[in-house]
């Protein structure tokens, strides 16, 4: 188990027999060692140049310093890490403050940084020129990525020192222009804890909540005053100049005088040369926007006057190129009425036209009975043609028959004979079944017709009910106009008579509902009767 050399006591060796030269332990001369530089050097002053820095996981930094000649060890614990104003970085010219003193376990001597300054005004421009390459390649500084100021923010807030001139610049400026909410997030402006809590103010502004207790502000301003490179130090962390680009609240920085420049002008949407030019970027002047919109109001009722006035010119110019609307409505009623009472006499013209034409059609219809009587005497005429037709083909064969037994031998005659008998006995009952079918069919056809005729007769419409209106000379009565109060008339009533009645003038007591007439379905007839 290993030991602290500083805990162990330093005991003088004792020289060895023979010799007059102490020996010493490996232990013994690093103690001797450590010893003797922390108490040569227990408070040094280095200027260098930073190489090789390493942050360890435990928090510690190692690292080394440099010049032209020489290279030493460097070492900063954890707790001093948090407090130092300049982060190491390589390639950075620092001055350093610290101790020095021996790691045994590696015989080599280290320098414990204790803190740590930029060694003058050129290395610290040579390290905010890195840095700004460096986050500018990040994409920190796009003028794509900036928000729009809004043109009259209610709440605005300032991030900046409480006790300072800032603040009360910024409030006589937004008093005298445009008098608005303002909220102040008090910061250190200046020293180790500047850049934290500007950082903080930030962030902070930006997780207020809309519509809670307190209000978001809609602009945000940091501010601070001019100083040396060495005081706007602050405004030029990382921490700081990402804050401002994460920024979801428009953001001003205002940060020394018009000659100073920082990083977080870079990150912020807008640059404000002083903290009062910021508050006059924040908002518009009261009275010059009022004299504004009363002068755009002035001109936006002039416009308006004048465009109802050529408007209304117009119109009374189109009106007087019009006819006067009310004749263009009585001539077109006019030509309505017109229309319409043609249009009455030619539908009641083309219900007289069908109606006579129905009754032409009516007078050439022949009666079924006759049609039926007709086709009788055709079908007997027909059966005695072909009766006789049918006697005359026997006789005719059985003439040449005996023509042909008269000069063959008797008995091939008498087979012939018979064959020739033979041949009309089979010959006969054939013809009778095809002059039976030939009766039956035209029979069906002559049925068929005979019904088609009765379907298409008036009668069948007055055996279902209805009345056939006739005068005393036979003509059949169709329209109201014919039936004048007074005149005899006849009611046929189909298979039952006719019956004798006068036209009486009085109106019907109840109306009696028109009777729809179907016309009769024809029956299809196949082929052909005569």
């Amino acid at each position: 188990m290993t030991q602290d050399l500083d805990a162990l006591p330093l005991i003088a060796p004792e020289p060895r027999p023979g010799s007059n030269l102490p020996e010493f332990t490996v232990g013994d001369l690093a103690r001797r060692l450590k010893r003797s530089i922390e108490d040569e050097f227990g408070f040094v002053r280095v200027r260098g140049e930073i190489s090789q820095p390493k942050k360890h996981s435990s928090g510690h930094c190692y690292l080394r310093l440099k010049d032209d000649t020489a290279v030493i060890e460097a070492v900063c614990w954890r707790g001093t890490m948090s407090k130092l104003a300049v982060k190491p970085e390589e390639g950075l010219e620092v001055i350093v403050n610290g101790r020095m003193t021996t790691y045994p376990g590696r015989s080599q001597y280290q320098l414990i940084i204790e803190s740590m300054e930029l060694a003058g005004e050129g290395a610290l421009l040579k390290m905010l020129e890195e840095r700004k390459r460096r986050l500018a390649a990040e994409g920190l500084f796009e003028p794509a990525r900036k928000k729009p100021i809004p043109f009259l923010p209610d709440v605005i807030g300032v991030i900046t020192s409480p006790t300072g001139a800032v603040i009360r610049d910024i409030l006589h400026r937004l008093g005298d222009r445009f008098p608005r909410h303002v909220l102040l997030w008090p910061v250190a402006v200046q020293g180790e804890r500047a850049a934290a809590e500007v950082t903080a103010a930030i962030q902070g502004f930006n997780r207020i909540a809309p519509g809670g207790p307190v209000p978001r502000p809609d602009l945000l301003i940091v501010a601070r005053g001019g100083g040396s490179l060495e005081d706007l130090m602050a405004f030029n962390e990382e921490n700081v100049v990402r804050a401002a680009a994460a920024s979801a609240i428009p953001l001003i920085s205002a940060v020394g005088h018009e000659t100073d420049t920082t990083l977080i002008d870079f990150a912020s949407d807008l640059r404000a040369p002083t903290p009062t030019a910021a508050a006059e970027m924040a908002v518009p002047v009261r009275s010059e926007l009022l004299a504004q919109i009363l002068d755009d109001e002035r001109r936006l009722l002039a416009c308006a006057s004048r465009a109802v006035a050529d408007r209304r010119n117009r119109v009374e110019g189109l009106a007087r190129g019009l006819g006067d609307p009310r004749a263009l409505l009585e001539g077109h009623a006019q030509r309505l009425d017109d229309r319409a009472e043609r249009l009455n006499l030619a539908a009641a013209a083309l219900l007289e036209r069908r109606r006579t034409r129905v009754g032409e059609l009516a007078a050439t219809l022949r009666h079924p009975r006759e049609k039926l009587a007709q086709a009788g005497q055709r079908l007997t005429s027909e059966a005695r043609a072909l009766d006789g037709a049918l006697r005359h083909a026997v006789a005719t064969v059985e003439s040449r028959y005996q023509r042909v037994a008269g000069r063959l031998s008797l008995t091939p005659a008498r087979v012939k004979l018979g064959e020739a008998e033979r041949r009309l006995a089979d010959l006969s009952p054939r013809l009778d079944r095809v002059y039976g079918k030939s009766v039956e069919e035209r029979g069906a056809k002559l049925a068929a017709l005979g019904q088609l005729l009765e379907s298409y007769s008036y009668k069948g419409v007055l055996e279902r009910g209805f009345a056939l209106v006739e005068d005393r000379e036979g003509r059949p009565i169709t329209t109201a106009e014919q039936a004048k109060p007074g005149l005899a008339v006849t009611l046929v009533f189909g298979e039952s008579g006719r019956v004798g009645a006068t036209v009486d003038g009085g109106e019907p007591k109840v109306e009696a509902k028109k009777p729809e007439i179907k016309k009769p379905r024809p029956i299809p007839v196949q082929g052909s009767l005569f």
